[in-house]
């Protein structure tokens, strides 16, 4: 009996270590194919600085007291103190060795849009790369190719501050898998080309959904209340509802929130507050097309 009490423990160990090994292998970082980033041709930097300024790098990238010419400095070093812990913002300015000069586009393509650090570790989704794995391969390149004419820094970020099991990154590779996707949020059916570009700045670059989508208890989106507002992912405070079930911002036609997005002004005069007054001066310098278009899709997206 004794013996074969032995064999069964053994089996039971040897399937749980198999268990782990497949869980490993199947979760561990997935980069791009090779072949995703080749033949891309000469950066566009002019459509660079835009995705720059889309993707808001500025608000987290940045130091908070920068102003003009300095907010191109990608110093990092800011906290996001969130539920999670608090995370400390990266370098990237194009120094070699504080920063993301010495990265590939490679690299850096499949952190943007894989969530996947310079030496294959899984990164945080406190960078939104749920959001940026929408980004197509030339933005990409565009974007890349802009950071590397930025200045300098030599700043070097603390570390991350999470405790367990928040600080084992190899658990975010079951998280990539429930909520990782490059697929539209939503269904838009028939929807013009102004919609369309409006659903790619806001789902994508834009990552508007990391701060107006409530949460669940993993940190996912809930797929059901797209951009509905929800609580602050800092922890603090609320973000308003977006949808046209809003009753503030619902009411707004699409001139209002292209001119809201352009001058920070509401309707009726009241001027932008709180997380969104950074995020409203660099959306402001995407060209007058781009925020109707923003604006055109907000309109189209299911009530909430």
């Amino acid at each position: 009996m004794a013996r074969t009490w032995t064999k069964l423990a053994a089996g039971v160990v040897a399937i749980a270590v198999a268990g782990v090994a497949v869980g490993i292998a199947v979760t561990k970082p997935q980069r791009q194919p090779a072949d995703h980033w080749a033949n891309l041709g000469a950066p566009d930097l002019a459509n660079g600085e835009k995705v720059f300024w889309a993707g808001g790098c500025v608000s987290c990238h940045a130091d908070p007291s920068a102003e003009g010419d300095a907010l191109k400095i990608m110093s990092g070093g800011r906290a996001l103190k969130t539920p999670f812990g608090t995370f400390h913002v990266p370098n990237i300015s194009p120094d070699k060795h504080a920063g993301i000069g010495g990265w590939t586009l490679a690299q850096f393509g499949d952190a943007m849009t894989r969530g996947v650090g310079d030496d294959g570790e899984h990164l945080y989704p406190s960078f939104p790369y749920g959001s940026y794995a929408r980004l197509t391969p030339k933005d990409i390149n565009d974007l890349y190719s802009y950071l590397k004419t930025l200045p300098p820094s030599s700043n070097v970020a603390l570390p991350h501050e999470l405790s367990f099991p928040f600080n084992m990154r190899i658990a975010l590779g079951g998280w990539k898998m429930l909520y990782l996707t490059d697929a539209p949020r939503v269904q838009l059916g028939s929807a013009d080309e102004k919609v369309k570009r409006g659903q790619y700045l806001v789902e994508g670059p834009g990552h508007c959904g990391e701060c107006h989508t409530p949460r669940d208890a993993l940190g996912g989106f809930q797929k059901d209340k797209w951009l509905a507002g929800g609580p602050d992912p800092e922890g603090k405070g609320s973000i308003p509802n977006i949808t046209p079930g809003s009753k503030k911002v619902g009411s707004w036609s699409e001139d209002d929130i292209a001119n809201y997005l352009e001058s920070g002004f509401t309707p009726d005069f009241d001027s932008v507050g709180g997380s969104m007054v950074d995020v409203q001066k660099n959306i402001a310098h995407l060209p007058k097309g781009d925020l109707q278009a923003i604006a055109a899709y907000l309109k189209s997206v299911p009530a909430r």
